[in-house]
C-alpha cells in the first residue's frame, strides 16, 4: 500500500500497529519527550534499569535494528544509556556511533564553534534568567520552558544572530531554540541509517514528539514505514499517535512481546543486559 499523501486530522491518527506476522522492523527513538519525559534541566534525566532492558531485548530481538536519535549530544546519550550496543544518533545526525564502532562527528571551523558558543550564551543572558543555555559542545540550545511567554522574543532574537553565524543553522523545538552545524537532520540521519545493515531491508517506525522530528516522519512516512507522534503536537506528518511517554513505554513492551513470540529458541539472549562496546 503506498503511503497516505498527508496525516489524517490530529484527533483521528491511530494508536500505532505491532510487528505483523514475518514483518521485520527496524526501530528510531526520539529521546525526550517521547522516550523520557522531559525535565528543566536535561542532566538531571534518569534512565531506569528496566527501560535500559527493554531496549536491550528490542536490540536483540531487531537483529540490532535499533536506534536513539536525539537532539542530545552523543557523548550524553551514552552517559545516560550506559555506552549501550544500539546504535546513538546525536545532535540531530550531526554524531553517530553504531555497535560496530563506526563513529561520525561534524566537521566544522573551531573559530565558528567559539563564536556561536560566545554569542549564544551572551544572548541568554540579555534575554534574563528563565532562559538557559545549554552547553552541546559544537551546538548550543536555548530553552524557556520556565517561561513560555519568553519564547516570541527567543525565537526573534535567535533567528537574528543565526543570521549572523557562519556554518549555523536554528533549529526550532518545543520550548527551544537550537543552534546546530548545518546540513544535517533527523529525516536525513534515518535516511542513511536505512541504507545498510542492520537497519537496510527494514519497515522503518520512527517516535518522535517536536518539530526536530518532523524530517524523520517525512522519510519514514516515504520509505512505506510508520511514523508516530509522541504528545498532541499539531501540524504533524505523523499518521500514528501515542500520548506521552509512559504510552510509549507501554506500547515498546507489547512490541517487544510480540517480537519475542517469533523468537527462535536458540536466538542469543535478546533480553539480556547490553554488552558494552570495545
Amino acid at each position: 500500500m503506498a503511503p497516505r499523501s498527508s496525516p489524517p486530522p490530529a484527533a483521528v491518527l491511530p494508536h500505532p500497529p505491532l510487528p505483523g506476522a514475518g514483518e521485520r522492523w527496524a526501530l528510531f527513538l526520539d529521546v525526550d519527550g517521547s522516550l523520557l519525559d522531559f525535565a528543566d534541566d536535561p542532566t538531571a534525566v534518569v534512565v531506569l534499569p528496566a527501560l535500559r532492558r527493554r531496549l536491550a531485548g528490542l536490540h536483540g530481538a531487531l537483529d540490532g535494528a535499533l536506534a536513539l536519535v536525539s537532539g542530545r549530544a552523543l557523548a550524553d546519550l551514552g552517559r545516560l544509556f550506559g555506552d549501550p550496543p544500539w546504535t546513538l544518533v546525536g545532535l540531530h545526525g550531526l554524531e553517530r556511533h553504531d555497535a560496530a564502532g563506526r563513529a561520525q562527528a561534524p566537521s566544522i571551523e573551531p573559530a565558528q564553534v567559539r563564536r556561536m558558543r560566545r554569542e549564544t550564551a551572551a544572548l541568554a543572558a540579555r534575554l534574563g534568567e528563565a532562559v538557559r543555555w545549554e552547553d552541546k559542545g559544537v551546538a548550543a540550545a536555548l530553552h524557556c520552558r520556565r517561561a513560555p511567554s519568553l519564547l516570541p522574543a527567543l525565537r526573534r532574537e535567535a533567528m537574528a544572530l543565526a543570521a549572523r553565524l557562519p556554518g549555523y543553522e536554528l533549529q526550532p523545538g518545543d520550548m527551544v531554540m537550537e543552534f546546530k552545524p548545518a546540513g544535517m537532520d533527523k529525516g536525513r540521519a534515518v535516511a542513511e541509517l536505512l541504507a545498510a545493515p542492520p537497519f537496510a531491508g527494514r519497515r522503518p517506525v520512527y517516535l518522535g514528539d517536536d518539530l526536530t522530528d518532523e524530517h524523520a516522519f517525512a522519510a519514514v512516512n516515504a520509505a512505506r514505514g510508520l511514523s508516530v507522534r509522541v504528545g498532541g503536537r499539531t501540524p504533524s506528518h505523523a499518521l500514528f499517535t501515542l500520548p506521552n511517554p509512559a504510552a510509549v513505554q507501554a506500547w515498546l513492551s507489547d512490541v517487544l512481546d510480540t517480537l519475542m513470540k517469533g523468537t527462535p529458541p536458540h536466538a542469543a539472549n535478546p533480553g539480556g543486559p547490553p554488552q558494552r562496546r570495545p
